[in-house]
């Protein structure tokens, strides 16, 4: 009996290990999907695809039309929008087609993230192979999921009556929370994974953090800048109009719409987003290898500059080039690969989540 009671914490930890790694693996796979669907997500709204479908059906909007007839009442409906009449008028039905099925794979890729993610999470959650604290957290990415599908067909709804294309503010919004969702999934995966080095300096884990919340803005700037078509504009660099600080940047009023809708300014700014992580991911670098010398924590921090520096000469190739769709889409991908390392080296730096029989293995 003596044996048994002194070996039970170890099997307590070594079952919660197991746990975590199954856990670790199903949001690995969300993660992947989630990829997928922000890249469609770009792809539908590049080829101006995401006012194809005019309708927001969650359960019969699964089986795409499957007849000439339901094909000629689904293009009726996009007849109606003033896309259609002021950018598409006279367009063939084959050309209706290939703008729908983007939009269709991009609704049935978001309802797949939420049946990934919440069969299993029953599944785990009636098997009892989730701790305590870790719920609240799971269940919160279910809700934000479900948040965004709202917000998706509040943005869609915004490009059907008034518009020939969705409001860059909801789309931005509707971006950046899947990019948010992407980022909690992610720390979470890497909270469950167990970690080599000690914590790091608490500047260290700050400054990761900062990082996060950059990478997180810039994303919004580029949703807004998306939303606009600014990229399509001064493609030149690194003068913009001619000018390191072009004029007309405040040429709405009031000063704060410029911002947000005019689109020299918010290039710019997005511009200036840029540079700014470059900065501060360069003197994370700079600052873990003196204060963390050696160490994974170090490693990863150059890492992250590198894909920085990856992500700004796509960036920079993108705009070059007057945006075409393979290199807009690789800028987009790659933002969130950038993001979900940033995200992945934060919670690194903090280490891994305590274990619940850590304690009891200590005594």
């Amino acid at each position: 009996m003596a044996a048994i009671s002194t070996d039970a914490p170890y099997m307590a930890r070594d079952r919660d290990l197991h746990n975590r790694a199954l856990l670790r693996g199903w949001l690995y796979v969300v993660l992947l999907v989630l990829f997928a669907l922000v890249l469609v997500g770009g792809a539908t709204r590049l080829t101006e695809s995401g006012l194809s479908i005019t309708e927001w059906q969650p359960i019969h909007g699964v089986i795409p039309p499957l007849n000439d007839a339901e094909w000629q009442d689904e293009f009726q409906r996009y007849q109606q929008i003033p896309q259609y009449a002021e950018l598409n008028k006279g367009m063939s039905l084959e050309a209706f087609k290939s703008i729908f099925w983007w939009e269709w794979v991009h609704r049935i890729l978001a309802r797949s993230v939420g049946v990934v993610f919440a069969l299993p999470l029953l599944f785990f959650w009636m098997t009892r192979r989730i701790e305590r604290g870790l719920g609240p957290k799971l269940v919160g990415i279910l809700l934000l999921g479900g948040l965004q599908g709202g917000i998706g067909w509040w943005m869609v709804a915004s490009g059907l009556v008034d518009r020939v294309s969705v409001s860059q503010y909801r789309l931005a919004t509707h971006l950046t929370l899947a990019a948010l969702i992407f980022t909690a999934t992610m720390v979470v995966a890497r909270g469950l994974a167990p970690h080599s080095e000690p914590a790091a300096d608490r500047s260290t884990q700050r400054l990761a953090g900062f990082l996060v919340l950059l990478a997180l803005v810039q994303i919004y700037l580029g949703g807004l800048v998306a939303g606009l078509d600014a990229g399509l504009s001064y493609n030149t660099w690194p003068l913009m109009d001619g000018k390191i600080i072009p004029g007309d940047l405040l040429l709405l009023e009031p000063a704060w719409r410029n911002f947000f809708e005019n689109p020299k300014t918010v290039q710019f700014v997005h511009r200036l987003g840029a540079y700014t992580v470059f900065v501060v991911a360069l003197w994370h670098m700079i600052a873990t290898h003196r204060r963390q010398p050696k160490t994974t924590h170090a490693r990863r921090a150059t890492l992250l500059f590198l894909l920085v520096l990856v992500q700004a000469t796509i960036g920079i190739g993108t705009l070059l080039m007057h945006v075409p769709l393979h290199m807009a889409l690789t800028h987009q991908g790659f933002a969130l690969v950038l993001l979900g390392f940033a995200a992945a080296h934060w919670r690194g730096t903090k280490g891994a989540y305590p274990l619940p029989n850590e304690i009891a293995v200590r005594g």
